[in-house]
């Protein structure tokens, strides 16, 4: 690995190990712990990608309750399974869409939905157990334990959202849960996981290295990618409001939407709000030309960042250039294949990808790696 030339200058004053303020303890742990957070930015990919699919099966509304501990156990007998049928059957969603269906036909929508929540309780588990591990054994280094407990906060948050999307279907006459309410879910798992992976890239290197990095800084490409990962977190949410009515099964064409720019029914609905997150013509109209210039931002960021003197900088951001080309091509194929399982999930796969991308490219812009004469 190439050395920084604010290493050499010290090289011959200080040992190469010695570790900075912030590393020091009995034991400082950082790569032990960014593998910790390494596991959990994979389980909760897992959760995001098993929460879609959950979505589009239409399984999320088929456990009526929330039981964080006593939930972690299935029906075991004939009774508990009616117990469970019965208390499914007096929810809209079955009266209203799936009335007759069998006992066999809920079993597959409830192992799917008692998947993505003990998926949830296993991500809690490796958290709670990581972080003891580590406070215990004080190895923790200097200012990150309000980092650590920060994620496992934004976890619980993240159980309590989601029984507060779950609770949105179980009443009234919805057919499904609130779609803003799993874009707020959907949202804050992308936070979480965006949290994890800037984590996990500060920890790949050392406290000290870092401080030399801040030193070259790219201010104005640091913006634009905020801008940008804000305008990517945008087109996120709105994708969960396209999942979260199916408006991807709606308007099958491209890139017109069934012959039409904009669809006729597109503001049927009263009051003129509601259209934004109910209505499947406006949602995927929105989600279309978001995606548009969600695009064309990543393009104008990509010409600004091959001023960068930083190669690495400019190869993560040509990363994002590559990955955003591929989802809008998946995303067109997903709304032409009617939004099947296979295709929607990968173009969910990719959507976690990019948000990486731009985290990770961000935090390059922040904390550069220094080219070397050869790389510039």
């Amino acid at each position: 690995m190439a050395r920084s030339i604010f290493e050499e200058v010290s090289e011959t004053q200080k040992p190469e190990t010695t570790a900075g303020v912030i590393d020091r303890g009995r034991g400082s742990a950082r790569q032990a712990i960014r593998a910790w957070l390494m596991v959990l930015a994979a389980l909760v990919i897992c959760m995001i990608i098993v929460g879609g699919l959950t979505r589009l099966t239409d399984s999320g509304l088929s456990i009526t309750e929330w039981a964080p501990l006593s939930g972690a156990v299935p029906p075991l007998s004939a009774e508990q399974w009616q117990a469970e049928f019965d208390a499914y059957r007096q929810i809209p969603e079955y009266q209203l869409q799936n009335a007759g269906m069998s006992l066999a036909e809920f079993k597959v929508i409830y192992w799917w939905e008692w998947g993505h929540r003990q998926l949830g309780r296993v991500i809690g588990l490796v958290w709670a157990l990581g972080f003891v591990y580590f406070l215990v054994r004080r190895q923790i280094p200097m200012g990150w334990t309000p980092k650590l407990l920060f994620i496992g906060a934004l976890g619980g948050l993240q159980g309590a959202i989601g029984w507060w999307m779950v609770s949105s279907g179980l009443t009234g006459t919805m057919l499904d849960v609130a779609s803003y309410r799993l874009a707020t879910h959907l949202g804050l798992a992308f936070i979480i996981l965006g949290f994890i992976g800037r984590y996990i890239a500060e920890l790949s290197r050392s406290e000290r290295d870092l401080m030399q990095a801040r030193r070259a800084r790219e201010g104005g490409l640091v913006v634009l990618m905020s801008i940008f990962t804000v305008v990517l977190f945008i087109q996120l949410l709105i994708g969960a409001l396209v999942a979260g009515i199916d408006a991807g099964r709606a308007y099958n064409t491209w890139p017109d939407m069934n012959g039409q720019f904009f669809p006729d029914t597109a503001l049927d609905l009263q009051p003129t709000w509601r259209n934004f997150f109910e209505n499947s013509g406006m949602v995927q109209f929105m989600h279309r030309t978001w995606g548009y210039f969600t695009f064309a931002f990543a393009v104008y960021v990509g010409i600004r960042a091959g001023k960068s003197p930083n190669k690495r900088t400019r190869k993560a951001i040509g990363r994002i250039g590559l990955l955003i080309t591929l989802m809008i091509i998946i995303g067109i194929a997903t709304v032409m294949l009617h939004a099947t399982l296979w295709i929607a999930a990968i173009h969910q796969a990719v959507a976690i990808a990019l948000w990486l991308a731009a985290v990770y490219a961000t935090f390059l812009a922040a904390n550069p790696i220094q080219s070397s004469l050869r790389d510039a």
